[in-house]
């Protein structure tokens, strides 16, 4: 079996100058979160009344079918840290990716949504260049996915930016302006400009003295917005926990499990690496993204690139067929 390859996708100094902008020490400008959130639809019992003497039938009644709900089989977003690498997909989603499709969605794109390790320079973009990777026997199937998306791995995304974060991407200040429209957030612009079926949103970036409460507010509105236009997200969780509770990555799986939207666990991918991938604490481990050197597949970044193709093949491969 011909083991995996990745192509090194920046080189190694350059590639840590723009993770050096992925800090957690400032808070951006912030936009309103909701200050509320709906309120459960009660079911309200009337009075008891006299009783009425029933009816005899004139003729048989027709049977009456009964539905039965469908167990929820899920486990509960406080048992995230269980939850697969790739994503299974709900009814829902494949209803929302089939109204997107009716309405304008391109089939063929997918935008990435997050800060600096989402970055087009060395986030996906090799699958944007035959030759540069193999994926051997064991991956083979997911050619067909990195085919029928082929441009968006590289794909500059108008909502990703070094330092941006949940905040951020719903901020006015923080689009470009040579490319979008005045008042239009980051998410706004990327989403008219790209047209995507399906949306990769990956903030790992968080400032520390906020509780993860806030970030859950935010990350709600977000998945709020990229509903209302018809586009399937798939959530990442982080490979750091700068908080110390994991928090962060639990409110990830709230919202996922809440919305019944896709969960990619990247935390769960990096758990068996050293240092659980990461240099720092926050980065992840770097190095050549060649699968055939078992030292460098010890670092992190050969298996974002590769889980996240994953999550995206699954979710693809499931809205498509409707299973």
């Amino acid at each position: 079996m011909k083991p995996t390859r990745f192509i090194l996708l920046a080189i190694l100094t350059s590639t840590l100058v723009v993770l050096a902008a992925c800090s957690t020490s400032s808070a951006p400008t912030l936009v309103s979160p909701p200050t509320s959130t709906a309120s459960p639809t009660l079911l309200v019992i009337p009075a008891e009344t006299q009783p009425v003497a029933p009816v005899p039938p004139t003729e048989t009644p027709e049977p009456v079918t009964v539905a039965i709900a469908t167990p929820d089989t899920r486990l509960p977003p406080e048992r995230w840290q269980e939850w697969p690498v790739a994503p299974t997909v709900s009814p829902r989603m494949i209803e929302i990716y089939q109204q997107g499709i009716a309405q304008g969605n391109d089939p063929t794109h997918f935008s990435k949504i997050g800060d600096c390790q989402n970055v087009a320079s060395y986030f996906l973009s090799t699958f944007d260049t035959p030759g540069d990777y193999s994926l051997g026997e064991q991956y083979a199937y997911l050619q067909n996915t990195i085919t029928f998306f082929s441009g968006s791995w590289s794909r500059v995304s108008l909502s990703v930016e070094p330092g941006m974060n949940i905040a951020s991407v719903l901020s006015p200040i923080w689009a470009d302006p040579d490319q979008c429209q005045a008042g239009e957030t980051p998410l706004a612009c990327e989403f008219r400009v790209n047209k995507p079926s399906i949306a990769i949103i990956s903030m790992e970036t968080w400032w520390g003295e906020q509780p993860a409460k806030l970030y859950e507010l935010y990350m709600r509105q977000l998945v709020e917005n990229v509903l209302a236009q018809d586009v399937v997200p798939i959530l990442a969780t982080k490979a750091d926990n700068l908080e110390g509770d994991n928090s962060i990555n639990a409110a990830v799986a709230r919202v996922a499990y809440d919305y019944e939207i896709p969960m990619w666990n990247f935390w769960a991918a990096v758990q068996p690496l050293p240092d659980h991938g990461l240099w720092d604490g926050f980065h992840l481990t770097f190095a050549p993204n060649f699968f055939d050197d078992p030292k460098r597949m010890m670092s992190a970044w050969p298996w974002r690139n590769l889980t996240a193709l994953q999550a995206l093949d699954a979710v693809w491969r499931s809205v498509v067929t409707g299973q």
